[in-house]
């Protein structure tokens, strides 16, 4: 290492709530960032000392490297640090006096001012006071669920709950599963599996290295969603089931980055239509005689009545290849072909989360139907499973188990799972913003993921009564302002904000992006290379680890952590001692350590010292856990899954006792186009105007929204499209054939619209989506050039519907949806908002913060 160098070692993964991932050595030298590399294992310890898990298996050899496994999020970092985009100081809408106009309708488009820490925290002090007094503490929501830094101590995404439950409580903005959606509302119901109704993953990497034949990607994409959470170990172990001689087949809208490297065969199906294709695929084994009769018998209830309505029973319509095929896109020889080759042969599904069949309309239906694949061929049976790829630990992890899981939680600061007495699901914040008076929000369930499936049937309503302190909202406290970006229908967000009941709006963060340019008061947050934390890697899928996350640089700016910037407004309310718990920061971090469980392996000192510690492999590991659901399918009876049968059921008992005559989330799934929920189908009389379904992924040069600035990525033609004009436009994939048919061109700007707005984009024109559909990544960064109505940088969640799941299901439906689009009109738009176009940007970081500030201000 060169002189003056200081390495210290961080945890660089986007898991949050304390459970980290991808291990890293990060050098600094005069107080900047060199550079970020992979931690290397055997840098302070002996292999031996690691015990290092070995498969073997049809004659490869399978084992971790002696380093982490990075993406390119992690080396590339470094440039968020240091974007021109950064928050440095506390800052103010210039336009919003709280002792006198507050100009709730400017909210997006007025500017900000510098002001400093102590005139910032007295105005929240003064603001939190005068909300409690006025309307009682429930008036406050809370945003601070995600996404972002993983952190302990420091942790963001709800250190505000601790003040105000100190001072009587708040509303929580409950998060819904966002990436589990049809997981969470539909296959709990089928074969239980709580948290998320993902079966598992013990040991899978084995059973499917041993057994399996044919691995079915269903909507995932393994060589991007799983870089913030587990590195590249998905693209390993992908290119490992190649060696072993395992098929892979991609069956997804778009030829996505896994497909297009490791596809023995891509099957292009049309966004949102997934249950059609599960459903002929259930035809043909019916009809063939395809499928184990013993195992369904013994194993699972209402396959009966599955049959019937497969056979076309219950409508008089045969769910067949040849009835599938116009609404799925895929042709019925395909489907045949695909039916055939799944039953011969030991077959698992690989999912990624975040796929768009699980953030889609009616998105329970496919993901129980997926269940019923699944049973029909003997799940549990050797070889024969769903497959995790990635956010892998405890029971989700397939991998050779580490002697411990290093547990950090109990020393983290920011975001707890707890629910206060008035909250409201994340999807319905708009309307719980401005419900008009006397009226109350109706749905079911917390929306919380960890929340078990009975929680379903539990009915909520905002805001509880009077008489139980209940309230409208008028006072919003963000540490998360992705909400516009990330869920569903940011326009309708941006509007809500504007209502003059909102009186205060407060965000914290790192960059100048987003939800912030909706806030009245802003707080600077510096990322976690400018603090000192202890921290872990639990999601690899390598080595577990514990990290000593010494201090990399000082605080950029006036920046300080989300715990930090709380404890300042605390401090104000006279609340600081009772907000850290008697307990500095590293007493915090010792606390942690000691309550991790690996303080029995090794202690906290020799952490200091070395900066790291890789848990060895568990001893045994092969043998530890029956794989996945094999001891449901060697003994049913006495391993029953948590169903009320205990058995995988085709028809929810729970559902037909609860929800008997629910049309959108029936006992028994179904093929469900569109609905008094939602419509968005081709099939449905609104697809004459808007002919194409979105596919909007997590992205591949992005996290959600975080990494947007990141100028190694923008010059990557996947990642920006450079029009005309010369501004680095949101890729739209299109078609060749869509696109000659409209006369786009590769690199026209494009408007893609339906009857919520307006995204901007910049034409891809590639066979690697399908005819019909349009792809573009969820997450950009926020350009308005008319607030809530024509979005430049290519926010497409703006759009997306604002209506949930289905009736009784209060999840966001964040793709699939129906747009239009056409060669956008930038001449007429440049005349007619030329301030949009004006405003300070750099084409290799985007916009700049100079774009929302007063002049000579920062």
């Amino acid at each position: 290492m060169e002189e003056g160098v200081k390495t210290c070692f961080k945890n660089t993964g986007f898991c949050n709530f304390t459970w980290g991932s991808n291990a890293a050595e990060v050098d600094v030298k005069d107080g900047k960032i060199l550079r970020i590399r992979p931690l290397r294992f055997d840098k302070a310890y002996e292999r031996a000392d690691l015990n290092p898990w070995r498969i073997e298996a049809r004659g490869t050899v399978f084992e971790p490297k002696m380093c982490s496994l990075l993406p390119p999020y992690t080396y590339a970092y470094k440039k968020r640090v240091y974007s021109p985009n950064r928050i440095l100081y506390p800052l103010k809408r210039v336009d919003w006096d709280p002792r006198g106009d507050r100009h709730p309708e400017t909210r997006g488009t007025s500017k900000f001012e510098r002001i400093s820490w102590d005139e910032a925290t007295d105005l929240i002090a003064a603001e939190l006071l005068r909300i409690r007094e006025e309307y009682g503490p429930y008036a406050v929501l809370v945003q601070g669920d995600g996404h972002g830094e993983t952190k302990v101590v420091h942790g963001p995404h709800g250190c505000q709950t601790k003040l105000l439950e100190l001072m009587g409580g708040y509303t929580l903005q409950a998060r819904n599963p966002d990436s589990w959606e049809g997981w969470y509302w539909g296959s709990k119901h089928a074969w239980g599996f709580e948290a998320l109704g993902q079966s598992p993953q013990n040991n899978l990497w084995l059973d499917v290295a041993e057994y399996t034949d044919l691995i079915l990607f269903w909507g995932s994409d393994p060589e991007t969603t799983s870089w913030g959470w587990s590195g590249l170990m998905a693209s390993r172990t992908c290119y490992w089931f190649e060696e072993l001689g395992i098929k892979s087949v991609y069956i997804c809208p778009d030829l996505n980055y896994a497909a297009a490297i490791h596809a023995d065969k891509w099957i292009p199906v049309l966004p949102g239509t997934d249950a059609a294709l599960q459903l002929a695929l259930a035809y043909v084994w019916l009809d063939e005689g395809l499928y184990d009769q013993e195992y369904v018998r013994t194993h699972t209830v209402g396959f009966d009545e599955f049959a019937a309505y497969v056979r076309g029973d219950e409508d008089g319509e045969p769910k067949s290849p040849a009835w599938a095929a116009p609404k799925c896109g895929v042709p019925e020889y395909t489907i045949k072909a695909l039916a055939r080759e799944w039953a011969k042969m030991p077959t698992a599904i690989a999912r990624g989360n975040g796929g768009g069949m699980a953030r889609s309309s009616y998105s329970h239906e496919p993901a129980r139907l997926e269940v019923c694949l699944l049973a029909m061929q003997a799940v549990g049976a050797p070889g024969r499973c769903q497959l995790k790829m990635g956010e892998w630990n405890g029971d989700k992890f397939p991998g050779p188990r580490p002697a411990v899981d290093p547990n950090l939680s109990a020393a983290g600061r920011g975001w707890h799972f707890s629910v206060p007495p008035q909250f409201v699901p994340k999807t319905l914040v708009p309307e719980a913003l401005t419900l008009p008076e006397g009226e109350q929000l109706t749905w079911y369930g917390t929306t919380l993921f960890p929340w078990p499936k009975e929680d379903q049937f539990v009915e909520h309503h905002f805001p509880i009564t009077s008489e139980e302190g209940g309230g409208p909202i008028h006072m919003v406290w963000t540490d998360s302002p992705c909400w516009t970006t990330c869920w569903n229908n940011g326009n309708a967000l941006m509007e809500a904000l504007r209502d003059p009941r909102i009186e205060t709006v407060v965000a914290q963060h790192i960059w100048m992006e987003n939800d912030c340019l909706m806030a009245d008061i802003i707080l600077p947050i510096n990322t976690k290379f400018e603090e000192r934390d202890i921290g872990n890697d639990v999601f690899s899928g390598q080595f577990a680890s514990v990290l000593y996350e010494d201090q990399c640089i000082e605080p950029l700016g006036e920046s300080k952590s989300d715990w930090e910037a709380v404890g300042e407004v605390a401090k104000k309310l006279g609340l600081y001692d009772a907000y850290v718990e008697g307990k500095s920061l590293d007493e915090w971090m010792e606390y942690a350590f000691a309550t991790s469980g690996v303080q029995e392996l090794v202690s906290y000192d020799e952490l200091r010292e070395k900066g790291y510690y890789p848990v060895p492999t568990r001893e045994g590991w092969w043998a530890d856990t029956p794989r996945g659901m094999r001891a449901f399918y060697e003994d049913p009876e006495n391993n029953p899954l948590d169903t009320p049968s205990g058995k995988i059921e085709f028809v929810s008992e729970n559902l037909k006792t609860v929800f008997p005559d629910d049309e959108e989330r029936p006992p028994l799934p179904h093929w469900i186009p569109f609905g008094k929920t939602q419509q968005e189908s081709l099939l449905h009389e609104r697809a004459r105007a808007y002919p194409f379904l979105l596919v909007s992924n997590h992205p591949r040069w992005r996290l959600h929204a975080e990494l947007d600035d990141v100028t190694w990525f923008r010059e990557i033609d996947t990642c920006k499209v450079v029009g005309p004009d010369g501004y680095r436009y949101e890729p739209v994939w299109i078609n060749p054939v869509d696109a000659e048919r409209l006369g786009i061109a590769h690199g026209d700007v494009v408007a893609l619209s339906n009857e919520r707005g307006v995204v901007l984009g910049g034409a891809y024109v590639t066979p690697r989506i399908m005819p019909g559909a349009l792809y573009q990544d969820h997450g950009a960064r926020l350009d308005p050039i008319e607030l809530g109505v024509v979005d430049r940088g290519g926010a497409n969640n703006l759009i997306c519907p604002s209506s949930v799941i289905s009736e009784h299901c209060a999840g966001e439906v964040t793709s699939s949806f129906l747009v239009t689009i056409g060669k956008a009109d930038l001449e007429t738009l440049r005349s007619e908002h030329p301030e949009a176009f004006e405003r300070p940007y750099d084409k290799d970081a985007g916009l700049l913060i100079d774009a929302w500030m007063t002049e000579g201000e920062m």
